[in-house]
């Protein structure tokens, strides 16, 4: 049985424009969301009537109950329009709770105002299957962006502040400042203080006690400033912040640095919410951000700024997952929102375990991975998975006609421009072509053991013949099956033929397997991930590959996840044999 809040909606043609198909919707009351998929009223924390944050408790309370069945969405490496992998996700949710009576639960990235405000827009879907209030998911929702923001920026702040002091003050007045005096002569270490006395290997509890060195090692991060890539944030699109010189006021006595600013999303505090399995976990994870290195190549990091603790307070109710729904009533948790390219591309870890509990052995929750499935489900995979545990049952792989005849040797697609006459006019030679991209997805995918559903997105200008074609040669490339859908159109309807081949392959036999082991090198996994996911020949590295290798090996102690900053594009596949295996 599915949940009390589905409904069905009836479809208009033509379709309206999103904001008029959100703003026209009968927005349920968020505690009524809550009460019909068992969550009490003080597991939730309101921002007004239609999302609340969810507690992380609701993992102890629910801890005994089995996990539901997982299911990732990916896609074909896209245009610059976008293939429809969000609306997917939703449709499919509508599709599978309001149309099936399933249990469904949708897990997908919170989106930054940067592009919300650009030509991408906002990411709450499109036509009806949407998430909803559109306009309060898409700008601001409950502040946890702003909380990054707050955080992000504090960190900055705690770094310039320490290199200035340093650079004017000796020894014992750095020590007088962070261990000042009592009346009785007597000093203490701040908790965090520890940390760092434990990194320098000085073992004392009494700050009398050091030496004149041990104070001096302890006092001085001797930070080296241009190793430091760390930058303040903000979430707009601000050209004219992307370089600016700080220092400038007299009070700094000369001591000006060239920087700039990056958008929050991009703010490795975004990664590690999404990444974060509780607030101590958190703590330890905000802590270890590395701001740059000593003259001597010692990582400095937050720690050592003494700013952890202060970090972990700012983002304490960022680390609760945003319950909001969908147009036809299935629950959503929009959760954190890193990139892709830069870090790892996916929602929350704790907003899908909070979900595959809610849910139970007989539910589905979908999350989406952001960019392509050779960026997004790739680091889903080799990180969000590996670094939480959690297994997918199944993937869906969003492809549509256009993005095949881009691939397939098409004119140029740019957002803002109309659409060349070729991709309204059938053309199945044109998608053969560019089907190797997405046969090199569908069989990625199917080397991480999972079983794979083609999502054909139809657009009104697809032909039956150009369907078809994508169809059959899915199915032969290995897809589980491959399904046309118009959720777009139709809601959750347009989707059923499709949520019905999900849940067929989420009862096959599912081998979930990671690309490479932990203990596997940095360079060893770098070329693993190059030649067997991206089919490359093999890696060679530079110069400055070399030295972040040895950085790297400087700043971990145990095996990590790594992300590799990917090309926007990621996989192409142009004007090439349909069986090459080519990248950018």
């Amino acid at each position: 049985m599915g949940y009390s809040t589905y409904k069905k909606l009836t479809a208009l043609d033509p379709v309206p424009a999103d904001i008029e198909i959100a703003q026209a919707a009968d927005v349920i009351d968020v505690r009524k969301i809550a009460s019909a998929i068992g969550l009490s009223e003080d597991l939730l924390e309101p921002y007004g009537k239609y999302k609340a944050k969810v507690n992380l408790s609701v993992l102890d309370e629910l801890a005994d109950r089995e996990n539901g069945k997982l299911i990732v969405i990916g896609g074909i490496s896209p245009t610059p329009l976008g293939e429809g992998k969000s609306t997917t996700t939703v449709g499919v949710s509508q599709a599978i709770g309001a149309h099936l009576g399933k249990k469904v639960f949708t897990c997908v990235r919170q989106p930054s105002q940067g592009p919300t405000f650009g030509i991408k827009g906002g990411a709450a879907g499109g036509g009806f299957s949407q998430v909803i209030p559109m306009e309060e998911f898409n700008l601001h929702l409950t502040g946890d962006i702003h909380a990054i923001s707050a955080a992000h920026n504090l960190l900055c702040a705690a770094l310039e502040t320490r290199m200035f002091h340093e650079s004017t003050q000796s020894d014992q007045a750095l020590f007088r400042r962070l261990c000042p005096p009592a009346a009785d002569g007597s000093r203490r270490f701040a908790p965090v203080m520890f940390r760092r006395l434990k990194k320098l290997g000085i073992e004392t509890t009494d700050p009398n006690e050091l030496t004149e060195d041990e104070i001096s090692r302890f006092v001085r991060l001797d930070i080296d400033p241009y190793s430091i890539k760390l930058q303040r944030v903000v979430d707009v699109n601000d050209r004219f912040l992307r370089k600016v010189t700080v220092g400038l006021n007299p009070t700094e006595k000369g001591r000006m640095r060239d920087t700039g600013f990056d958008i929050t999303v991009a703010s490795e505090i975004m990664a590690i919410l999404a990444l974060t399995t509780g607030i101590k976990d958190m703590r330890e994870r905000l802590g270890r951000i590395i701001v740059g290195f000593s003259s001597r190549g010692d990582p400095v990091t937050a720690d050592d700024l003494g700013v952890g603790g202060a970090l972990t307070v700012l983002m304490k109710d960022a680390i609760m997952p945003n319950l909001m729904q969908t147009l036809e009533g299935t629950p959503v948790f929009v959760h954190a929102g890193p990139f892709a390219n830069i870090a790892h591309g996916n929602s929350s870890v704790v907003a899908d375990q909070i979900a595959m509990k809610i849910v139970g052995p007989d539910g589905y929750v979908l999350t989406e991975a952001g960019f392509g499935a050779d960026i997004g489900l790739e680091k889903f995979c080799n990180i969000k998975c590996r670094s939480s545990g959690m297994k997918p049952s199944a993937a869906i792989l969003v492809a549509t006609v256009r993005a095949l005849k881009s691939h397939g040797g098409g004119p140029a697609v740019s957002a803002g421009t109309p659409l060349p006459v070729e991709y309204s006019q059938e053309n199945v030679e044109m998608v053969e072509n560019g089907f190797a991209n997405l046969e090199r997805h569908i069989k990625n995918t199917i080397g991480f053991g999972v079983p794979v559903v083609v999502c054909i997105n139809r657009f009104k200008n697809d032909t039956d013949r150009e369907i078809e074609t994508v169809v059959r040669l899915s199915k032969a490339a290995g897809a589980f099956d491959a399904v046309p859908a118009e959720h777009f159109s139709k809601g959750g309807a347009g989707a059923k033929a499709l949520a019905e081949a999900v849940v067929r392959a989420c009862e096959a036999e599912a081998g979930f397997k990671l690309l490479y082991p932990d203990e596997m090198g940095l360079e060893d996994k770098i070329r693993k991930l190059s030649c067997d996911f991206y089919g490359a020949g093999d890696v060679e590295l530079s110069v400055m590959d070399k030295q972040f290798n040895t950085e790297a090996r400087t700043c971990l102690t145990s095996p990590k996840p790594y992300s590799v900053m990917c090309h926007l594009f990621g996989l192409r596949m142009r004007r090439r044999p349909r069986l090459s295996s080519t990248t950018s």
